[in-house]
């Protein structure tokens, strides 16, 4: 069963994860998520394959990791800031 969770409740999935783990375990555990970016969607199993760690020790961890493998329009537009007027 596909799953689809918005970035911003990415930590409930990411939370239930057994730590330390892996890029490729997480691969193998989330390969039915898609995380629904700001602009488009991903695959949480083929974005943490990307990742050059050799294990992830908490959920926080895993999570700083996926926002640095996202593309730059994933969260908003680039260069913007709510804060601007």
């Amino acid at each position: 069963m596909q799953r689809t969770v918005r970035l911003n409740r990415i930590d409930a999935v990411l939370s239930g994860l057994d730590y330390p783990i892996t890029p490729a375990t997480v691969a193998t555990e989330c390969a039915d998520v898609t995380v629904e970016l700001a602009e488009g969607e991903v695959s949480l199993a083929e974005t943490v394959r990307r990742s050059h760690a050799d294990r992830f020790t908490s959920a926080g961890d895993l999570g700083e990791e996926l926002l640095s493998l996202l593309p730059r329009h994933a969260v908003g537009e680039p260069y913007q800031s709510e804060g601007d007027a």
